[in-house]
Parts: C-alpha cells; structure tokens; sequence
C-alpha cells in the first residue's frame, strides 16, 4: 500500500464475489456508508449478474444504507489500466476466492471473506430476506472490525493477519478463510 502513513489518506477497498449482484454489493455499500470517508468501497464479479439482487436492495435500505447507484460489474473494470488503485481486495465468495483473479495495479493486500450466498436461498419472501439481513450482518461486523483497525500503523504482516483472522469469524462459509 503506498503512502499509508498519510492520516487522511482514503483507502480504496475491491469486494469480489462471482455474480456481483447480493454479498460484494452489500460489503460495498455497508463499508462506504461505515468508513466514515476513510474509505471509499467498490464492488465487482468474475461473473457478475448484469443486475443487483432486489432483495439485497431492499435488504440495503431497511438497515438505512445506500442503495442508489449500485450495479453489478465485472472486476475487468477494475484491473484496467485507468482504474482506481486498491488498498485491499477482499473475495465474500468461496467461488471467487479460488478463481485466477487479474492482477490489480498497486499490489493491495488480498483476504477472503466468505460468507453464504444468500441468493439462492428459496422458500417463504421472509426466509429469503431472512438470509440477506444474515448476510447484511456478517459483513457489517467484519466490516465494523476492519474499520476499526489503525490500518496506516500495522507493517503488513500484522495487518495481513488480521485481515485473514476477520475472514474467519462468524459467518464463514467454508474452511478456506485464509489470504486469498
């Protein structure tokens, strides 16, 4: 990460899921209303959707976080070569997590952070919104624990264990929460 010592420095921050349409647009959208202005989100799939998850929208705005404005995209967006330069990459997915991701300009730091898709989750409208409001929650505590981090004085070794050390709490989806 350049120039992390700068105090008002705003780090950039790459949320990956596969389709780009429920958790990576959550994580977005909690984490730029959350960060305070210290960071500034973005989302994105390795094969993402064309469109957001109604019910992540909804899910969104009930616990008052930003919904205008968020599209599924795909992360080529983000390794081109006039595209913003991220601090972090986080995967929320385990599909995206074992993928061959692009390089991304800059060298950020990589974690995984998966947690359940909350997608496909079929039954009753309350059970399904039951399942993002689970997702909503996970990432908002990750995200709660990241942003809390003094992220411009821990060396990279101490920042990249926390990082992974985040990806492995409540909520993970699988055994593979380690650096992505």
């Amino acid at each position: 990460m350049s120039d992390a010592s700068q105090p008002d420095r705003i780090f950039k921050v790459l949320f990956l899921c596969t389709g780009n349409s429920a958790r990576s647009i959550l994580a977005e959208s909690i984490l730029n209303k959350d960060g305070a202005g210290r960071f500034r989100a973005f989302s994105a799939g390795s094969q993402p959707k064309g469109k957001v998850h109604p019910l992540a929208l909804k899910v969104l705005k009930s616990f008052d976080y930003p919904a205008d404005g968020l599209r599924s995209k795909s992360w080529e967006e983000f390794a081109a070569s006039d595209a913003p330069t991220m601090d972090f990459v986080f995967t929320v997915c385990d599909s995206a997590a074992g993928e061959a991701c692009p390089v991304w300009p800059g060298q950020p730091m990589t974690a995984h952070w998966g947690i359940e898709d909350p997608a496909p989750v079929e039954g009753s409208e309350i059970e399904q919104e039951a399942a993002f409001v689970a997702a909503l929650r996970y990432l908002k505590n990750r995200i709660s624990i990241f942003t809390a981090l003094p992220v411009a004085s821990l060396d990279k070794a101490s920042l990249r264990a926390k990082l992974v050390e985040i990806g492995q709490s409540d909520g993970a989806s699988s055994s593979r929460n380690s650096a992505a």
